[in-house]
């Protein structure tokens, strides 16, 4: 045993005063100082204790985690990482290792923008003094570059973690004016790297986990003024979905690349564009064993090279060992950076270096430019979205299951064999949860009897040539109907989003946002994955897939009479029922048309202002012509079919509210539609401006407070003319959109209060205007409302039809409203639900043609 420290810690955790009043921690809302955060670590390391114990540390992108992690390294207490996600592996971990203290993330921590929250981890202490043996230079335990189903951990001693930190720092020049946002987990080396070089440097962390797909993400990277972002090979798959080379990102001076092999053309793609926009890219190349980092590409051979992996970081060196048989050698690399050794048993700890050269199993050559190339790997590993997956172990995993199987993969997928009828599609998802990596990147194929070479071994090519031909289809479940899964899983995502969205290809990273969701096919989605996930968290639309269950809270099994639906359903299907009924005469309720019109900037502002500005236009073209075109339609039918209205060219050109008469006929009764649409154009043509784009970007609260300021100048008549039209209803567009980037209650308060304000005197209506107010609010503040779970689908159905039912009611009540209003009421809103499920099944063929 150890019972007291003798050694000091990590020098860059133990030295973080040094750096005074510099802003570390970075999140949406708050900052924390290098002092601050050195008082927090001390006060952490003190609750350590003096004696060196073995902690388990759950770690995700939180200051808690970070703090907690700071500790251990700057008091000499060994720690080990794990995923804070990832309960099993945790779970694995002190099974296997039996740690002395294990620490969690605490206090619920909000992310992104409204990252206020720090949180204080919470510290479970197994034994005050510890049962282990540690040798004097054990720092840190990692897993084998990421979760790989091996039990094996890597030992990194204080100089391994300090000279690493040195060397990245070295080469990416890193200065105390950087700022380098968290794109990865701190559990993974590649995230840690980060952390550490650049709170080396003194330097500031931008902490958040969120993913580069969220505009949120990009909004905190603008706003804390980042420099920098790290990146496997997936991530760039996600940049170019959300057209990151179209993005204004003044303050970015690099972004760093590693995690397995990216494709050499989109090197040089994303070399080019950084040359051009005055940020360079760094390829790196490195493993866990080696603390992270091994091998590095200067920005400016990555063009030239883009296949190449450079040259080794400071302070370290390769050499090529040739393998009998290949032409090509094993790369072994030799630096102050390689670890210990491994760790498969608490007895490990004691032990000291018994490695002094890290042996890559890589196979490389070192080209004319003198710069090293990885061109295949020795042993049966892969390396998939920066994971090491250890096809050996993932064969093994599959025979514990009972089952006969062969594994192959390549850097972009794992492709295994099983032999008999399996219901592969369950295999796959047990996998990827197993070994931590996206579903779409694991292939499952039930085959007769595995592919076999003619000396007897497997053939691994035959397998891995299995999934050029795509996955085998899910094997039927009892009695021939599906295996049941519950409750859903990504594929169910991805299902309801394809059905909803009519949009077949979708991974795991997109969301519904990046897939074109809009208003209209946002009810229908939600009240889907309500069901089928249980309660959804406010930003679900803009989760990727992979994330939404994980995020989703599950419903109780037990039955429910009544259940929260989100507040902005609701108000659609009561909005669209009352105007009805007011048009009938049923009732007299005036107001609930302007609601919509709040509810329809609200919702611009959720779906219609993510990614950049020409995807983004398209975008919103496209949604606007899903109002546009059945709107016309209709009224082009009517106008063929029947005399008894008077509707005109005007309306087939929605155009009747800006230049027809004025008086209220037939020709007036699509007004709402019209006068959206003059709106959704106009903000559309408005942000098309680069510097407007640029300037709602980077004020996405004042931009729409200044047009409710606009607009109320048009309301109190100061203009001395309207604005296309939209004088009664502009304000009370930017009003619901600044409701929707209100961050926090001062600012929802304010603007509860303009709205409180402005309202009284516009219409000489108390009840019009009070329901106007009423609605507002509600949507503000309330962010579900309890209703009969047997009404949720009558209502997401009223709510994603509203539009419809609007356009069509018109030529459905005139000749019932006088007998018979209830039944003129029902019969206008099934004809509407009745045209929106044609369109959306017209729609659908369409768009697979």
């Amino acid at each position: 045993m150890t019972p007291s420290l003798e050694l000091a810690g990590v020098a860059l955790a133990a030295d973080l005063a040094r750096h005074g009043d510099r802003p570390a921690i970075l999140t949406g809302g708050s900052v924390l100082s290098y002092q601050d955060l050195a008082g927090r670590v001390a006060a952490f390391a003190d609750r350590l204790g003096t004696a060196r114990r073995l902690v388990v540390l759950a770690a995700d992108n939180s200051v808690g985690s970070l703090v907690a992690y700071l500790a251990a390294l700057a008091s000499g207490h060994p720690l080990i990482l794990a995923p804070a996600g990832n309960d099993a592996a945790v779970a694995s971990l002190v099974a296997a290792y039996d740690p002395d203290v294990i620490v969690r993330p605490g206090t619920a921590w909000a992310a992104g923008a409204a990252a206020d929250v720090w949180g204080e981890p919470s510290l479970e202490e197994v034994r005050p003094v510890t049962s282990h043996t540690f040798h004097p230079d054990l720092a840190l335990l990692l897993s084998t570059s990421g979760s790989t189903g091996s039990p094996k951990l890597v030992r990194l001693s204080r100089e391994n973690v300090q000279s690493n930190a040195e060397a990245i720092a070295t080469y990416l020049d890193i200065s105390a004016a950087d700022r380098a946002a968290t794109t990865l987990p701190m559990s993974y080396c590649y995230g840690l790297s980060v952390i550490n070089s650049h709170l080396l440097r003194g330097a500031g962390i931008v902490l958040t986990d969120l993913s580069v797909v969220d505009p949120c993400f990009w909004q905190l990277f603008r706003n804390r003024q980042a420099t920098s972002f790290a990146a496997v090979p997936y991530t760039f798959e996600l940049l170019d979905r959300v057209g990151f080379t179209d993005m204004d990102l003044p303050d970015l001076r690099y972004v760093t690349q590693a995690g397995g092999r990216l494709d050499p053309g989109t090197v040089a793609r994303y070399a080019e564009h950084g040359r051009s926009h005055g940020w360079e890219l760094f390829v790196m190349y490195g493993q866990t064993e080696a603390t992270a980092r091994m091998a590095y590409l200067p920005p400016h051979l990555a063009a030239a090279h883009p296949g190449a992996i450079g040259v080794p970081v400071p302070g370290g060196s390769f050499r090529i060992e040739p393998v009998p048989g290949l032409d090509d050698g094993e790369l072994v690399y030799t630096g102050p950076n390689v670890m210990l050794g491994y760790a498969e048993t608490p007895a490990d700890f004691a032990a000291g270096r018994t490695v002094t050269e890290l042996r890559t199993g890589d196979l490389a050559r070192q080209n004319a430019a003198g710069l090293y190339e990885v061109v295949g790997r020795r042993s049966r590993f892969v390396k998939i979205v920066g994971l090491r997956i250890d096809l050996g172990q993932v064969e093994k995993m599959l025979h514990g299951m009972g089952l006969q199987a062969a594994c192959a993969g390549t850097d972009r997928k794992l492709v295994a064999a099983v032999e008999g009828s399996h219901d592969t599609r369950l295999l796959a998802k047990m996998l990827a949860q197993d070994l931590g990596l996206p579903r779409a990147a694991v292939e499952v194929h039930a085959v007769e009897e595995l592919p076999r070479l003619g000396t007897g071994k497997t053939d691994y090519p035959a397998v891995l040539a299995l999934g050029e031909s795509g996955p085998t289809p899910a094997a039927a479940g009892p009695a021939g109907g599906a295996v049941p899964t519950t409750p859903a899983v990504p594929e169910d995502v991805r299902r309801i989003f394809a059905e909803t969205l009519e949009i077949e290809d979708i991974s795991d990273g997109d969301t519904f946002v990046s897939l074109g969701g809009d208003s209209l096919s946002y009810v229908a989605a939600s009240v889907r994955l309500e069901k089928a996930l249980g309660h959804l968290a406010p930003d679900w639309h803009v989760t990727p897939v992979r994330d939404l269950q994980s995020r989703a809270r599950p419903r109780r099994s037990r039955w429910r009479i009544f259940a929260p639906l989100e507040t902005s359903i609701v108000l659609r299907a009561v909005a669209i029922v009352v105007i009805i009924s007011t048009h009938v005469d049923l009732i007299r309720w005036p107001g609930t048309a302007h609601v919509l019109m709040a509810l329809a900037g609200y919702n611009f502002a959720r779906f219609q202002l993510g990614g950049e500005r020409l995807p983004r236009l398209r975008r919103q073209l496209a949604s606007v012509a899903r109002i546009v075109v059945p709107t016309v339609v209709f009224i082009g039918a009517v106008m063929l079919l029947t005399d008894k209205f008077h509707y005109t060219p005007l309306n087939l050109v929605l155009l009747n509210t800006m230049i027809g008469p004025a008086g209220w006929t037939d020709a007036w009764h699509f007004w709402f539609v019209e006068v959206l649409v003059y709106v959704l154009l106009g903000m559309m043509a408005l942000l098309a401006i680069p510097w407007v784009h640029r300037t709602e970007r980077r004020f996405p609260l004042a931009f729409p407070v200044a047009l409710i300021g606009a607009g109320l100048l048009a309301r109190y008549g100061l203009l001395g003319f309207d604005i296309l039209h939209t004088r009664p209803v502009l304000w009370l567009f930017a009003l619901g959109w600044a409701f929707a980037r209100a961050r926090s209650i001062p600012q929802r308060l304010a603007l509860s209060v303009i709205a409180a304000v402005a309202l009284p005197g516009y219409f000489g209506d108390p009840w019009r205007e009070a329901t106007i107010l009423a609605g507002i609010l509600l949507l503000a503040w309330v962010p579900a409302l309890p209703l009969p779970a047997v009404l949720h689908r009558v209502v997401g159905v009223l709510a994603s039809a509203s539009l419809y039912v609007y356009v069509t009611h018109w030529v459905v009540f005139p000749d019932l409203k006088d007998n018979h209003p209830v039944l003129a009421v029902a019969l206008s809103l099934a004809v509407g639900v009745a045209y929106w499920a044609v369109w959306a099944r017209l729609m659908g063929r369409f768009k697979r043609y």
